[in-house]
């Protein structure tokens, strides 16, 4: 499971985007971007967070630090900004916090990640069909030279509706032709197969282990929050098994920019 850790003050709102997440300090002497459980987008934007990000984890890319983060009643009190006091009231109990990275600055393509760790990232948000990997909106951050992913609420649409879920997860993703990195994505089939080396059943069912119980509340068509958890498996090892049809697609995309 995530570490989880209590909030002990908040700090100040981002209001980048539409749910407004907030740094907050946290038991442990971290500092944490928090998304709220109250936010309008609802829990399954945090599902969104754990899976992806713990799925780049897996595959070695750079990504912050996760936690589950509580949020007691009280911390609201002592905010002045009332829409962002209605939304810290709307969000006791378990939300997600994410490590602040100090000093980072948004990517703005002046120091593209090199061809391997590009393809990586790009086939990554072909399987999820991360929707937000643009220029209008890169969620990547430069740190220590390195670039960082974040920001993964808007990947894995397909859960907002879950009619049909399994045939969808075997189809191309078209909407990889807008990622920012695609360009530099030149090693789209060796991603793959070091993708599908790494992301193995048993990893995957780690990944899907950490979405907090409570955050799979209820959702028509499962009768248990357990056959919840085990549709998100059975959508990611479909995919994963079908990856030739997003890998397929992200190349000829990239053949129309090169």
């Amino acid at each position: 499971m995530l570490d989880h850790v209590t909030a002990v003050r908040y700090v100040t709102p981002l209001r980048e985007g539409g749910s407004m997440p907030g740094v907050v300090e946290g038991s442990d002497l971290g500092t944490y971007v928090v998304k709220f459980r109250g936010a309008g987008q609802g829990l399954k934007v945090l599902v969104a967070e754990v899976i992806v990000g713990e799925l780049a984890r897996r595959l070695d890319l750079p990504v912050p630090r996760m936690v589950t983060i509580d949020l007691p009643p009280a911390i609201a009190r002592y905010e002045a900004d009332e829409e962002v006091q209605d939304l810290l009231n709307a969000s006791p109990g378990t939300n997600l916090g994410v490590d602040l990275l100090p000093g980072s600055l948004g990517y703005d393509g002046s120091r593209p990640p090199d061809a391997a760790l590009a393809s990586r990232i790009v086939w990554l948000d072909a399987l999820t069909a991360n929707v937000d990997r643009t220029w209008s909106n890169p969620n990547l951050l430069t740190w220590h030279r390195q670039t960082w992913l974040i920001d993964h609420g808007a990947a894995l649409y397909f859960h907002h509706d879950w009619s049909n879920y399994m045939d969808r997860s075997r189809t191309p993703f078209p909407l990889i032709r807008q990622h920012t990195l695609l360009e530099f994505a030149a090693d789209l089939p060796a991603a793959d197969q070091e993708a599908k080396t790494l992301l193995t059943p048993e990893r995957l069912r780690a990944v899907v282990d950490l979405i907090p119980t409570h955050w799979l509340g209820d959702e028509p068509g499962f009768d248990s929050s357990s056959e919840h958890r085990e549709a998100y498996l059975s959508y990611l090892l479909s995919r994963l098994d079908a990856s030739s049809v997003f890998v397929d697609e992200a190349i000829y995309a990239r053949s129309q920019l090169v």
